[in-house]
């Protein structure tokens, strides 16, 4: 065998490499896939993990801003603002937050937001720390209602009560005045509850003011229990004399309410929560009675009635009995004329009259006929009853209507005027004392002044020519009489001095009487001894004077 054949079988016989490919799992693949399972775990716990979004509208953005304002319950966070954007019609904003898990079934239609901000309220200082962190959406949670995504913040921070022992009540009144929300309640001087809302009423006739009212203090309030505006200091009369209940001067500057049971009533059932109380302007206004009955005036002045106003008193010697509805000018153009004509409102009750048989009358029974109270007042005014414009307050000037008898008046007639009867009136004092010197001054005017003047002259022409005369004779006395009258004097002074030397302290009649007045004082002395020596020996007048 050759070679070449030797080397062809040794190829031919080289076996055939084989490729076989591996099927397993590389360590390689471990990172990607520990990476895929943590980050999907991540987003699934995030996503587990994320509260409900919500939108919340306000008038303003003002101290908000996104990715950093919080919302908080109590100084908890529950919430964060992601976006704020301008609404539709550019009237507001749209703040959109995201909640915290735990609040999204706090999240509900009762659920109320409002941004907090420094601010003095109602006597209270809150939202200071918002100077240095900035403000915050406040919240207060609620289970009531259904769910809402969307809700319309407060501009004003409500009075949280939910949770709170305590009963709420609502106030009617005609005006809120100095009272807002947060304004304190008093319960004789001591603050019990808050005003915690006010809105109108159906007919926007009246304000409604919602207080809550502390336990245990909301059991003192009662069926017949009266609520007074406290903006001011409270006087209250007591069995011991009178106290002056001041409030607080948070009461007095931002304003308050407080109620009380009038001495008056007698206890009676406990008030229910929510009922319904009519709120006093003062304490003062409790104690006044209403009556059924009121007659109204119409009174006509001729003079300046600046400082009296609808609402001022009509008073019979300080006592009210009605109030002025209504003051307008009246101008007769025929006659050129003006006057002012006063309408006023009397409540015959808070008279009581007396009849022949001495049996008073009442004004409580509000009985009173039209009728009656025509003949009544005619008769009063017949007596000289009048009308009379009063100064009230210095300081102000106020005036009001005061009525009192003026028996020297002229009866007058009661006509009717417009549907009124026209009660008579006599100008004030002051005018009164104008109106006389007036009435001087023209009977002045009136006078003869020319003619009394000439009439004076010649009376003082012939007063003149009377001195004159009188003149001549002091001088014709001064020469002929005055020599003898001094002739007259001489003997007159020699006279005296003879009497002087008969009666004076050196005559022998005034020595004379002297002795005998010292003899006389010296026998009374010793008529006073023997006298004191009979009456303590009376048994000398028979014996004698006894020997020592």
């Amino acid at each position: 065998m050759n070679e070449g054949d030797t080397g062809m079988k040794h190829v031919e016989q080289v076996p055939e490499a084989q490729v076989q490919t591996k099927r397993g799992f590389s360590i390689i693949w471990v990172v990607p896939v520990i990476a895929l399972l943590i980050g999907g775990w991540l987003a699934l716990k995030a996503w587990s993990e994320k509260g409900p979004v919500i939108t919340i509208a306000f008038e303003t953005a003002e101290g908000l801003e996104a990715n950093k304002t919080k919302i908080k319950f109590k100084d908890v966070e529950v919430g964060l603002v992601t976006n704020i954007l301008l609404n539709d019609d550019l009237s507001g904003v749209v703040v959109t937050a995201e909640m915290n898990k735990e609040a999204e079934k706090y999240v509900r239609e009762k659920t109320q937001f409002w941004v907090v901000r420094a601010q003095v309220a109602a006597g209270e200082v809150s939202g200071l720390s918002t100077l240095f962190s900035g403000a915050y959406i406040g919240c207060n949670p609620s289970t009531a209602g259904k769910v809402l995504s969307q809700f319309i913040g407060l501009e004003k921070p409500p009075v949280i009560t939910d949770g709170m022992p305590g009963y709420h009540f609502i106030l009617k009144s005609r005006t809120l005045g100095s009272l807002d929300i947060g304004s304190p309640v008093y319960y004789r001087g001591i603050k019990v509850g808050k005003i915690v809302d006010y809105d109108f009423d159906a007919l926007a006739e009246s304000v409604n003011l919602r207080v809550f009212i502390n336990a245990p203090y909301h059991e003192k309030v009662q069926q017949n229990t009266s609520f007074w505006n406290a903006s001011g200091i409270d006087f209250e009369l007591d069995t011991e004399g009178v106290t002056v209940n001041t409030q607080s001067l948070v009461s007095v500057m931002l304003g308050g309410v407080a109620f009380d049971l009038p001495k008056r009533y007698e206890s009676s059932d406990p008030a229910e929560e929510g009922q319904a109380f009519l709120l006093y302007n003062k304490r003062g206004d409790i104690e006044e009675r209403s009556y059924a009955v009121k007659r109204r005036f119409l009174l006509y002045f001729d003079q300046n009635v600046r400082g009296l106003t609808a609402g001022a008193p009509v008073e019979v010697r300080g006592i009210k009995i009605g109030e002025v509805l209504d003051v307008k000018l009246e101008v007769d153009i025929d006659a050129v004329t003006v006057r002012v004509a006063v309408l006023v409102m009397v409540e015959p009750g808070r008279i009581d009259t007396v009849i022949e048989d001495n049996v008073s009358t009442s004004g409580d029974k509000n009985v009173s006929s039209e009728e009656d109270s025509k003949v009544n007042m005619v008769k009063l005014i017949d007596k000289g009853l009048r009308a009379q414009l009063k100064t009230g307050n210095l300081l102000t000037g106020q005036l009001y209507v005061d009525l009192d008898f003026y028996p020297d008046e002229e009866p007058v007639a009661v006509p009717l005027y417009n549907g009124y009867r026209v009660f008579p009136t006599i100008p004030a004092p002051l005018d009164q004392i104008t109106q006389r010197v007036d009435n001087i001054l023209k009977k002045v005017e009136d006078m003869p002044l020319k003619e009394i003047g000439d009439e004076l002259q010649k009376a003082i022409n012939a007063l003149n020519g009377t001195l004159e005369a009188a003149k001549q004779v002091a001088g014709g006395v001064n020469e002929d009489i005055l020599p003898e009258l001094k002739d007259a004097l001489g003997g007159f002074q020699d006279t005296m001095n003879g009497i002087e030397q008969t009666l004076g302290p050196a005559s022998a009649l005034n020595y004379n009487a002297r002795n005998v007045m010292s003899e006389m004082a010296a026998t009374v002395r010793s008529l006073r001894a023997l006298i004191d020596y009979v009456e303590r020996n009376p048994q000398s007048v028979i014996f004698g004077k006894e020997a020592e």
